[in-house]
C-alpha cells in the first residue's frame, strides 16, 4: 500500500518504523526544523530525522491550506495518509485525496479526551485507563468514525513519559493491523462522554500543597517529565517527576521527613526531582545536596 506518513514527535517515530517494514512510504510530512540547544540552530523534529536515515523524502511545510500544497499532497497518489501528533491542521482537501483517506491514531478512547494533550490529562484525571485508537479523520477535532480501538489500564505510580512510549507502540502495531485489514467498519463516536484534552498550560504546573494528595501525585505524574511539575525550594524551582501517595498528615506544604509533604488531606512523597541546571535524580540523592525547610 502507498502511504504518505505524517508525524513530528517522538509519539511518531515507532509508528514511522512500522509501517515502513509492512508498506511503501511516498511521503513524510513534519514540522519544519525548530531553533534549539544553546545556539539556537535549527533542529529537525525526530520524525524528519528518522525518516532522512531511513532514506524517504521529508516535506515540511508551513501550511497546507494552499492550492499549491493540496495539490503537490494530490500527485502522490497514495492509498490512505497515516497522521499521528502532525501538528497541522488537515484542510478538506488533503482529507480527501488519499484513495481510503486519512487515518489518526489518537492516544485516548474516544470520545473521551480529544485534542491535544490526552495523555497528561488522562493521568491527571485519574482516569483508571487509556488507550489507542485508529480513527477516519473528517473536518471535527477528533470527532472522526473509530476502526480500532485498544484500552490499557494506566498504573498507580505511572508517568506521562512511560504511558506515553507503551501507547506509541501500541500505536504502532494497531495501525500496521488497521491496514492490513483495510476497508473496516467505521464505528460512530457515541455522542455521551466528549471530553476535552486541552493543551498544557505551564501556569498549570506549580503545585497547590493545599489540594488533596491524590490530585498532587497525579498532577506530578501527569506533567511529568514536560513541563513539569514544580515547587519553590529556599527560592530555587525544583521539579518534581515522580511520586507516589504515602501515608502522614500535616499543615499544607509541611515537610514530613525525607522528601514526604503534607498536603490538604494526605501526604506525597517524592521519588524523583531536577534542581535548576542538573539532570533528573532519585530523590535521595537530590537532598544530599538540598536542604528542605520546614515547609514548602
Amino acid at each position: 500500500m502507498k502511504v504518505i506518513f505524517m508525524g513530528t514527535p517522538d509519539f511518531s517515530v515507532p509508528v514511522l518504523d512500522a509501517i515502513h517494514k509492512a508498506h511503501e512510504i511516498v511521503a513524510v510530512y513534519c514540522q519544519p526544523p525548530r531553533p534549539a540547544g544553546r545556539g539556537k540552530a535549527d533542529r529537525p523534529s525526530p520524525v524528519q530525522a528518522r525518516a532522512e536515515a531511513l532514506g524517504l523524502p521529508v516535506r515540511h511545510p508551513v501550511s497546507l491550506h494552499s492550492d499549491g500544497a493540496a495539490a503537490e499532497f494530490a500527485t502522490l497518489n497514495a492509498d490512505v495518509a497515516v497522521v499521528v501528533a502532525y501538528g497541522l491542521i488537515l484542510p478538506p482537501a488533503i482529507l480527501e485525496a488519499p484513495r481510503l483517506g486519512c487515518l489518526n491514531i489518537h492516544a485516548s478512547l474516544l470520545p473521551r479526551w480529544r485534542g491535544a494533550a490526552p495523555i497528561h490529562r488522562a493521568i491527571m484525571a485519574g482516569d483508571r485507563e487509556t488507550g489507542v485508537c485508529i480513527m477516519q479523520m473528517e473536518a471535527g477535532l477528533d470527532t472522526g468514525p473509530v476502526l480500532l480501538r485498544e484500552a490499557v489500564e494506566i498504573r498507580p505510580e505511572e508517568t506521562t513519559a512511560e504511558l506515553h512510549d507503551r501507547l506509541s507502540t501500541l500505536g504502532a502495531r494497531l495501525i500496521v493491523e488497521t491496514l492490513e485489514r483495510l476497508p473496516l467498519p467505521a464505528v460512530p463516536q457515541p455522542a455521551e462522554g466528549v471530553t476535552y484534552a486541552t493543551k498544557i498550560d505551564k501556569a498549570e504546573a506549580r503545585v497547590d500543597w493545599a489540594r488533596p494528595a491524590v490530585e498532587v501525585d497525579r498532577l506530578i505524574r501527569g506533567l511529568s517529565p514536560f513541563p513539569g511539575a514544580w515547587t519553590e525550594v529556599n527560592g530555587e524551582r525544583v521539579k518534581l517527576l515522580r511520586s507516589r501517595l504515602a501515608t502522614g498528615q500535616g499543615v499544607p506544604g509541611q515537610v514530613l521527613g525525607g522528601f514526604k509533604i503534607a498536603c490538604g488531606s494526605g501526604a506525597v512523597e517524592i521519588t524523583e526531582a531536577q534542581r535548576e541546571g542538573k539532570r533528573p535524580m532519585p530523590a535521595a540523592e537530590v537532598l544530599r545536596g538540598l536542604i528542605l525547610p520546614a515547609s514548602l
